[in-house]
């Protein structure tokens, strides 16, 4: 514990260092400030269009550092052949892996609060108060994490097995094949065939189903988020990621590093 400790303490300290971090931030606090413009054209309805922009830039700027940063935790490190002295030391692959997993989430979690902060600001700002209803946005921002979570475990996996690019495309388009999960679970066979139907029904339970993290619509309404998805959203993020990272372990142990 106290080697992926180490390796997880760095590597926030390194991607606290990186410009493009605040830049990003920056970017999904100005997109807050726009949906209060946006809010005030839109008469009566200013809450939910503050809410709906305000979790959609939180949940897009998340996925841009998921994806770019976390394919680069593994090369990076290749490419400055800093990998060779940290492995050098008493550190396993799989600490090291899980280690830069965890300080990356860390990352995601404490940018992730302080836009979340910037939102409730925002609501703050329209109304003047803030209610217990409000409570529903911490959810949705907890399910955007878990989102976030999966994918930085996918670019994890990717970046021990090919190149930088090729692991951004293929994180990129798992994240967008996995928002579609339930259309491929229901495709009519007498539309798509009976093969394809039930190929596409074969590959929807083992992509990831970032469907049930999106709760925006909900919570934009006022809609309650029920306790059981709760809990099976955490629940399955956690093994979902464990799978993933396991991967990644057997990979990157029995890749070549000279």
């Amino acid at each position: 514990m106290k080697n992926i400790a180490a390796v997880a303490l760095n590597t926030f300290r390194e991607a606290v260092r990186d410009r493009v971090m605040y830049n990003l931030v920056f970017f999904a606090l100005l997109m807050m400030g726009a949906a209060i413009l946006v809010g005030q054209i839109s008469i009566g309805i200013e809450e939910i269009v503050i809410v709906s922009l305000g979790l959609s830039a939180i949940s897009f700027i998340g996925l841009l550092m998921a994806v770019f940063i976390g394919v680069g935790l593994v090369s990076k490190e290749m490419d400055k052949r800093t990998i060779y002295a940290l492995l050098a030391k008493p550190v396993r692959r799989w600490e090291f892996l899980v280690g830069k997993f965890a300080g990356l989430v860390f990352t995601l979690a404490v940018n992730t609060t302080a836009m979340a902060a910037g939102l409730f600001l925002a609501l703050f700002y329209v109304r003047h108060s803030l209610q217990p209803s409000d409570l529903g946005l911490l959810v949705a921002v907890y399910f955007i994490l878990l989102k976030l979570a999966i994918v930085v475990a996918l670019a994890l996996l990717f970046s021990c097995s090919t190149t930088s690019l090729l692991s951004i495309l293929y994180s990129a388009g798992l994240y967008i094949a996995g928002s579609f999960v339930q259309q491929m679970r229901t495709l009519r066979s007498d539309l798509a065939g009976p093969t394809t139907a039930a190929i596409m029904r074969w590959l929807s339970y083992l992509l990831p189903n970032f469907e049930n993290f999106s709760v925006t619509g909900s919570v934009a309404h006022g809609v309650a988020i029920p306790r059981a998805l709760i809990l099976q959203n955490t629940l399955y993020a956690a093994l979902y990621c464990a799978v993933v990272l396991t991967g990644a372990a057997i990979i990157f142990s029995r890749r070549n590093l000279k």
